[in-house]
């Protein structure tokens, strides 16, 4: 499906709005009416109410106050604008925390916290549950047949663990349920190491600081169980929303995957109607933004591919923030530019925290806007309209579709497992930033890309870039040596095929359920201190076509070619003249190995020849200045081509075709664009892609 239905019939155009948080000014009126006609003055058409309003809700136990929030709703409604309505358990009363402390969560040492901060409660507590199924139901008694309401916003960046006895317990039957018998786990664990078998259900407890910490497998399981104690509570705070309309929809906003890994987002997949989250990039810490581009495109790329439709831009920030190591203000053009690579990479809002600067407390100087100053005449006000200008003439790109060809599989029980293990490098392995490396050199090439997991569905991309893919699975392998019989290209690294889905290493040589499909065995693996370097030189009439040597660093992994072609061998070290990048030919398609991390200027090239190698569309078939990249979103007839410049530096592009309109002035594009610093150019072309 290339066009899919808006978010919500109600409002079938770009959202453009804020996090809106009137309970902190009830005290002043006024100050609702001048912050719609604010609103509508900056082309905002939504707002997400009452994200930390249960203080203010419920100020005493039992005792409910919604009248101040059926004026504010009324108000925006009756003024055009929608709302996101936000159930308040990011954050609770104080009064809930003194009488009932078993609301509040245990640490990992076992110390029961103190009332404050977000998140701070225990997803297992009874009665937390209790009052939040009290809460909810009263909001969507009371407010979802509201003409104004486009769905529900569920909490807050849920995030965090609690270690109390309701926990531990819900751990241990989480574990049974997996596992079955003890003599199951005590194996998937391998706890005879250490002596640490278990003979009893209750000897087992969530990992400590001061206790059991060492048993990857037990830790892997603590993460998974986490995640499904998080979705578990979500469900129970959709279920009273749900019950009394099941039509609106639901979401919850997440936050950026590098560096947040506490919980697998992926599962959350099957209970929200909407995938939403936060981005929150440090621009301008370098020459060029491309470092920052990439990794926040990544994360676009990630949330999209989750429910393979449109997300939304939850928060951003339209100036800066205020808990970043340093607070630097977007230049001019950033903030339409990164506003407008949300919608690039598939989203259909632009959404902000917050509307109105907080007077007090942790984020009175987090970017807001409106300033503390009260009026519209700032610059940050300014650039806010101008891109609600450009969203409002958007409405056709609604809906529409990033047609991805090429996958980049991350996977977080394969990152939990390998941050886990004690291997190689414990200075540092670098998944995460080798995944974007992988990663940027697709996107400096202007090529498409869904972020999947092991479980996604694979057959319809053209090549799989898998980098460290250390925790495969029998079921993993197969999936994967089939795509690549069928006539798929995979991309598969050092530190793979290593161990299973529960952590224990594969049996008779690595890596494991790959070594048929990449044509290798990996006999051992080195970590490189900083200061240590080997080379890749390229096999003279290699099929890649690539000469001379690459510099290589941080992992040499020695391997034997099977069935492979050695493509380029080591340069260096008593391992010189082995197989440092391989390929495999099986079946109709084709799997390449490196044995060793590579920098940009290998991967640029190597993505270059193996996308052509496989057929792949790309956005534009031009050359592209470092730190500029196009996006596409298209609906089958019309393909809407974002051109984008992170270089610091003016850029010209040239065209691959005279059939480019400007979306924004409906003039020809010409032959070459010009691209300002911190530019975007939006085309128009008819589509070269189809259902």
């Amino acid at each position: 499906m290339l066009k899919h239905p808006p978010i919500s019939s109600k409002l079938p155009v770009m959202m453009h709005g804020a996090d809106y948080n009137p309970d902190q000014w009830l005290h002043d009126p006024k100050v609702l009416e001048e912050d719609i006609r604010l609103m509508k003055l900056a082309g905002c058409n939504v707002m997400s109410v009452g994200i930390f309003a249960w203080a203010a809700l419920e100020p005493e136990e039992g005792k409910f106050n919604f009248e101040w929030l059926d004026r504010v709703l009324d108000r925006l409604y009756e003024n055009g604008i929608y709302f996101w309505l936000a159930t308040p358990s990011g954050a609770r009363p104080a009064w809930m925390s003194y009488k009932y402390p078993e609301v509040l969560r245990v640490g990992p040492n076992r110390v029961r916290n103190l009332h404050g901060h977000r998140h701070n409660h225990c997803y297992s507590s009874p009665v937390y549950r209790e009052k939040t199924r009290i809460m909810n139901t009263k909001l969507a008694e009371r407010y979802s047949k509201h003409p104004g309401i486009l769905g529900w916003h569920v909490s807050n960046e849920y995030g965090g663990e609690c270690h109390c006895d309701y926990c531990q317990e819900g751990f241990r039957e989480w574990l049974k349920k997996k596992y079955g018998t003890l003599d199951a786990l005590n194996h998937a664990w391998w706890t005879p190491f250490w002596s640490h078998t278990y003979t009893d259900w209750s000897q087992i407890e969530s990992p400590s600081p001061h206790g059991e910490n060492a048993v990857h497998g037990h830790n892997l399981d603590w993460r998974r169980y986490v995640t499904d104690r998080t979705i578990d509570f979500c469900k129970h705070e959709i279920a009273p929303l749900k019950a009394i309309n099941p039509d609106l929809p639901v979401t919850t906003n997440m936050m950026e995957v590098i560096p947040f890994d506490g919980l697998d987002y992926r599962k959350f997949a099957d209970i929200l109607d909407v995938i939403s989250w936060d981005a929150y990039p440090t621009w301008h810490d370098a020459e060029s933004d491309k470092k920052e581009a990439v990794k926040f495109a990544f994360n676009h790329d990630l949330f999209r591919t989750i429910k393979g439709k449109p997300f939304l831009l939850m928060e951003s920030t339209p100036s800066l923030t205020n808990w970043q190591p340093v607070s630097k203000l977007k230049r001019p053009g950033m903030h339409k530019l990164s506003s407008l690579q949300a919608v690039a990479h598939g989203s259909d809002s632009v959404q902000y925290f917050q509307w109105r600067k907080s007077r007090g407390s942790s984020e009175k100087f987090h970017g807001a806007v409106v300033d503390h100053v009260g009026h519209e005449h700032t610059r940050v006000f300014r650039d806010v309209a101008e891109l609600g200008e450009t969203l409002a003439n958007m409405k056709e790109i609604v809906g529409t579709s990033t047609p991805a060809e090429v996958a980049v599989l991350f996977d977080w029980d394969n990152r939990w497992a390998i941050n886990d293990a004690q291997g190689p490098r414990n200075m540092g392995i670098h998944y995460e930033r080798t995944v974007l490396e992988h990663y940027a050199a697709l996107w400096q090439y202007g090529v498409p890309v869904d972020i999947i997991g092991i479980e996604d569905d694979i057959s319809k991309y053209k090549v799989i870039s898998a980098p460290m893919l250390y925790m495969c699975s029998e079921e993993t392998g197969r999936k994967l040596e089939q795509f690549v019989e069928n006539g798929g290209t995979l991309v598969g690294t050092y530190w793979s095929g290593v161990v299973d889905e529960t952590d224990l290493c594969h049996l008779g040589g690595f890596p494991g359920p790959l070594r048929r499909t990449l044509g290798i065995w990996a006999e051992e693996i080195e970590g490189l201190y900083p200061h240590d370097k080997n080379g890749l030189v390229m096999n003279e009439g290699n099929r890649l076509g690539l000469t001379g040597v690459y510099e290589t660093h941080e992992i040499c992994e020695l391997a034997h070619a099977e069935t492979a072609q050695v493509l380029g061998v080591y340069e260096g070290d008593f391992y010189a003249g082995c197989p440092a990048l391989t390929v495999n030919e099986l079946g109709k398609g084709r799997a390449y190995y490196m044995a060793t991390r590579l920098k940009s200027d290998f991967l640029d090239a190597f993505y270059r020849k193996v996308v052509d190698e496989a057929g792949v569309k790309r956005v534009l078939n031009a050359d592209l200045p470092e730190g500029v990249t196009a996006q596409v979103r298209t609906d089958g007839e019309r393909d809407y081509v974002f051109v984008m410049n992170f270089s610091g530096a003016e850029q010209r592009v040239k065209l691959d075709g005279s059939d480019y309109a400007d979306f924004e002035t409906g003039q020809s594009a010409g032959e070459e664009l010009l691209l300002n610093v911190n530019g975007i150019k939006i085309l128009v072309r008819p589509s070269r892609y189809s259902g």
